[in-house]
C-alpha cells in the first residue's frame, strides 16, 4: 500500500511563482528518487475555524497563503529509501545565494498510510 507525507505552510503570497518554480524543480528530484506523485495545492478557500485552522497550525500572516501539499511514495519503504536519497541529492542542497520562498519552522509535516482510498469509477 501507498504512504503519504504530508505539509501545511505558509508562503507568501508575493512569492507564489517562486515557490511554484522552487516546487517543480523539487517534485522532479521526488520523482527520481521513487516517488509516484508530488501535489502542490495553493489556498483558495481557508477559512478560519472557531478553534482552531489551517491559518492558525501555520501562523499564517496577513500577506500569505496557506499551502497544502503531499508526495505519495509506493510504500513505506520506498519513501524512507526516497527522501534518504533526496537528503543527498546535491541538487536538493542549500545554497547560501539561494533563498527559501517559505518559511520552514512554520510548516507541519508528517507521514501517514491511506486508511481509504475510494476513486470514481
Amino acid at each position: 500500500m501507498s504512504f503519504i507525507d504530508g505539509f501545511v505552510l505558509a508562503v507568501p503570497t508575493a512569492n507564489k511563482q517562486a515557490f511554484r518554480d522552487q516546487a517543480t524543480f523539487a517534485a522532479k528530484v521526488f520523482i527520481e528518487h521513487g516517488a509516484l506523485r508530488v501535489i502542490e495545492c495553493w489556498g483558495e478557500e481557508v477559512t478560519e475555524g472557531e478553534k482552531t485552522d489551517f491559518l492558525r497550525a501555520v501562523q499564517a500572516k496577513d500577506d500569505e497563503t496557506v499551502m497544502f501539499s503531499w508526495i505519495e511514495w509506493p510504500s513505506r519503504a520506498a519513501r524512507d529509501a526516497g527522501n534518504d536519497k533526496v537528503a543527498n541529492d546535491p541538487r536538493m542542497q542549500p545554497d547560501a545565494k539561494e533563498q527559501r520562498h517559505f518559511d520552514g519552522t512554520r510548516m507541519i509535516y508528517g507521514g501517514f498510510s491511506p486508511l481509504l482510498d475510494v476513486r470514481a469509477t
